[in-house]
């Protein structure tokens, strides 16, 4: 039986309005075979949350320019956190720590990619094993 394919939700958190970068790792993922939601600029912590929660995403990726991904991730428990985009690195510590993944401007594609994939693979077998 084969997987369901990944879930992605991909969002602009704030007041940032520059989403190419977005736009590219967002195709990146649907040419690898994941479902990717994108709900576009301007978004409001609060919509993130849910329409994460209303669409079951496995996984909600955060395109940032600015200090706007730091947010409470209230009711997404399960779901891997990825924030991508101009990161200070002084955040990063803080953004370890919250168990997300981290991938600055720069990023290479195949390694979002692969990075999301293997995530959403340990998150499987982890719950697999607990469910026995």
């Amino acid at each position: 039986m084969d997987n369901p394919p990944i879930r992605v939700l991909i969002a602009k958190p704030g007041l940032d309005g520059h989403d190419r970068g977005a736009k590219v790792v967002v195709k990146a993922l649907r040419d690898a075979g994941m479902e990717v939601i994108y709900t576009g600029r301007h978004q409001k912590v609060a919509s993130i949350t849910r329409i994460a929660s209303d669409e079951d995403v496995d996984v909600v990726g955060l395109s940032v320019l600015s200090g706007a991904h730091a947010l409470t991730e209230a009711g997404l428990e399960d779901v891997i956190l990825v924030v991508g985009g101009t990161i200070s690195e002084q955040s990063w510590p803080v953004l370890t720590e919250l168990g997300y993944l981290i991938y600055p401007t720069g990023a290479v594609l195949t390694d979002i990619v692969a990075g999301i994939t293997e995530a959403v693979a340990t998150r499987t077998a982890r719950t697999h094993d607990s469910d026995h």
